[in-house]
């Protein structure tokens, strides 16, 4: 029965999204997957609150096996309310949307995400979001490692400056106060984190169509996304 299942769920199809910080994956995962009637996986998410878990537990962050088991043992749901666009985080019942994203938590993330023990704790879980009609899965090993067998695989890319530019303008246009020169850093030392990484190094899957959006909207962005996903027959029918 399990192999049964398992083969239903080959058959669904995915579209991975994958790149670094700041390039439009989760903008353009939401509109791909609403365009669709696709389900939305932001594996990201998964791995920021593994981090929110962790502080809330108070396990050290260099301790694989405990982050393992807050992996295994999140409490967590996706609410999708009517009318909004964005399905809320819950974490043991409560909304924690807004620590969420915030700098710190995408650091940890980024920190803990290097473990193999905390990847093996989450990949079962990603991988249940295929389901019928399709899923779109953004993050940073979509492609290459958690849907290998993708129908499609986009590799978003940016400079570093513009990405750095990107949050910038978003901190600022929050409230938040922010200087350029170290979110230029962070996201340089993210980035070479994830691309050095043991485990699941972030990369273009081999069979990966790359869009670099350093200087194109994310309108431009979809458009050719949404041409792929026809030119290739891209449906849950």
């Amino acid at each position: 029965m399990s192999g049964a299942r398992g083969s239903a769920a080959a058959r669904v199809p995915v579209i991975a999204i994958d790149g670094p910080s700041g390039v439009g994956k989760g903008t353009l995962g939401r509109r791909v997957a609403a365009h669709l009637g696709f389900h939305l996986l932001d594996s990201g998410a998964l791995y920021r609150l593994v981090a929110l878990g962790a502080e809330a537990r108070s396990v050290p962050l260099d301790d694989a096996e405990a982050l393992a088991r807050v992996a295994a043992e999140l409490d967590v749901e996706f609410r999708l309310d009517a009318g909004e666009e964005l399905a809320e985080p819950l974490l043991g019942g409560q909304p924690v949307g807004e620590a969420l994203r915030s700098e710190r938590c995408g650091e940890i993330a980024s920190r803990i995400a290097g473990y193999a023990q905390v990847r093996t704790a989450l990949l079962a879980r990603q991988r249940a979001f295929r389901r019928p009609p399709g899923l779109v899965a953004d993050g940073r090993d979509m492609g290459s490692v958690v849907f290998p067998d993708a129908e499609l695989k986009i590799f978003l890319t940016a400079s570093v400056e513009e990405r750095a530019q990107r949050r910038y303008k978003q901190l600022i246009a929050k409230g938040i106060g922010a200087s350029l020169a170290p979110l230029l850093g962070e996201i340089a030392a993210r980035d070479k984190r994830d691309r050095e990484r043991s485990v699941a190094p972030m990369k273009p899957a081999s069979d990966a169509v790359v869009i670099d959006t350093t200087a194109i909207d994310i309108d431009e962005v979809f458009e050719q996304v949404m041409k792929i996903v026809s030119t290739r027959g891209i449906s849950g029918s």
